[in-house]
């Protein structure tokens, strides 16, 4: 049976938890318009891990980075008292692009 693509959503780029990355994560395979075993065999990982990730239950750090790659995203570590601040900036500096697309 063919896998169904997920619908992208407008999503926030924080990931303050393991859930929210994984969400990030399938967001991005969305745009990208891929399945999950096309994803997986275009970054290098089996199925089962990119379904881990993406389903918020832990991998390896290796792969955690391989995946990010693979779909074209970076990790971005700053202190937590930082984070809103950053993701603010963020989302004021989107809203003032006239290039950004509006869902």
């Amino acid at each position: 049976m063919a896998r169904v693509l997920p619908q992208p959503v407008e999503l926030a780029p924080g990931a303050p938890t393991l859930a929210a990355l994984g969400r990030l994560v399938r967001n991005r395979r969305a745009q990208s318009a891929l399945r999950i075993d096309d994803a997986a065999d275009q970054i290098g990982v089996s199925k089962d891990v990119l379904s881990r990730l993406e389903n918020g239950r832990p991998i390896g750090l290796d792969k955690l980075f391989l995946i990010l790659d693979g779909l074209g995203l970076s990790l971005l570590v700053l202190p937590r008292a930082d984070a809103s601040e950053v993701l603010d900036r963020l989302e004021s500096h989107k809203a003032d692009d006239p290039t950004t697309e509006r869902r």
